[in-house]
């Protein structure tokens, strides 16, 4: 919460939060325990069902797709006259394995967090949202009444992935901006 106002406060060259110290006085002044924890739930459910996807689909391709492969490759191969040469002749294809394992982690992991993205997003404008910060409040945001009312929203207005691509960005129809 705090690095989100700290970051946010640039939108209106504001000095709200000067340092940790300060913007952990000011948030409990203003908004007491609960401040530190605006947007938790979002996050926490975004977190729980990224993590559930990630090994799921990481067991699945691991299970199903990669070592049934290995299992049928190694059953038709001829067997060699001596245990310790089929060792040696399995050590490529073991490594090999485990890389691809460790590869369908990570794979499974980006598409998980692709997948998950709107419970970010909406766990970050509630993080900021009506907060005395000129990012947090109208025009640049609406003020919304809870993290489904903004979920309810983004996703009325299309915007569940806004943010979510570095190179590919798109504007919401209707939107004007003004640069200064």
């Amino acid at each position: 919460v705090i690095t989100l106002r700290c970051m946010v406060q640039f939108i209106g060259r504001e000095t709200k939060y000067s340092g940790t110290l300060s913007a952990f006085t000011t948030i409990y002044r203003e908004e007491g325990i609960l401040g530190f924890f605006a947007g938790l739930i979002p996050r926490l459910l975004g977190d729980i069902l990224s993590l559930w996807l990630c090994n799921m689909l990481a067991y699945l391709i691991n299970t199903y797709a990669l070592e049934n492969g290995v299992g049928s490759a190694l059953g038709s191969a001829p067997r060699p006259p001596f245990g310790g040469i089929q060792v040696l002749l399995l050590l490529p294809q073991v490594s090999t394995m485990t890389e691809m394992k460790s590869y369908s982690q990570a794979v499974t992991g980006f598409f998980a967090s692709m997948l998950t993205y709107p419970f970010v997003l909406v766990s970050n404008l509630m993080a900021v949202n009506n907060c005395g910060l000129a990012g947090g409040l109208l025009p640049y945001a609406p003020t919304y009444s809870s993290w489904l009312d903004c979920w309810s929203q983004l996703h009325r207005e299309g915007n569940m992935s806004r943010g979510n691509s570095l190179f590919f960005r798109k504007i919401p129809a209707g939107k004007r901006y003004v640069w200064e």
